[in-house]
């Protein structure tokens, strides 16, 4: 497992999640990723720029989204994103946790950020970890989907089934 910084005492008080990359070994085998990205209210940019920028990140540049890329003195690179979106705190009031015990973005909230940004790495992404996910998990999501992207519907359920036939239902899951 890789091991990325432990925010958790940096930003007591703040909720926040892990997304991107490093989430997904939450849900599947762990892959590589350059960057840590965490998930905060768009309302606590200011406070949480301050608490990196304490432990010795610096603003290296402005995100195409809402947020920044920060690094460390190590060269250890944090992309803040300043989220809004509708499912936010329904999102935020119930983490999952990774193997070290990091907040995590749930499942089907990770989906509907992976949909949204489709890049190619997000489609391989929600194959995966919607292969490794059981019926009930995989009910959650859709409904998610259904409420906040139910134009996502069908190309989800595609997205399903090619998870499906890469991990067969009788393999060991996580």
């Amino acid at each position: 497992m890789i091991d990325w910084p432990d925010l958790r005492a940096i930003l007591p008080g703040i909720d926040w999640v892990i997304v991107g990359g490093v989430a997904t070994r939450a849900y599947m085998p762990e892959r590589m990723t350059k960057d840590l990205d965490i998930l905060v209210r768009a309302a606590e940019e200011t406070t949480v720029l301050s608490r990196l920028q304490t432990i010795g990140y610096e603003i290296i540049e402005s995100l195409t989204i809402p947020g920044y890329l920060l690094r460390s003195a190590d060269g250890t690179e944090i992309d803040l994103l300043l989220g809004s979106q509708p499912w936010l705190e329904e999102a935020l009031a119930q983490p999952e946790f990774d193997p070290a015990g990091y907040p995590v973005l749930g499942l089907p909230y990770l989906i509907l950020m992976k949909m949204a940004a489709s890049r190619g790495r997000d489609l391989g992404d929600m194959t995966t970890m919607l292969g490794w996910a059981d019926d009930e998990t995989l009910d959650k999501i859709r409904a998610v989907v259904a409420q906040y992207s139910p134009q996502d519907s069908e190309d989800l359920e595609s997205l399903i089934f090619i998870g499906q036939q890469e991990v067969p239902r009788g393999d060991s899951h996580l």
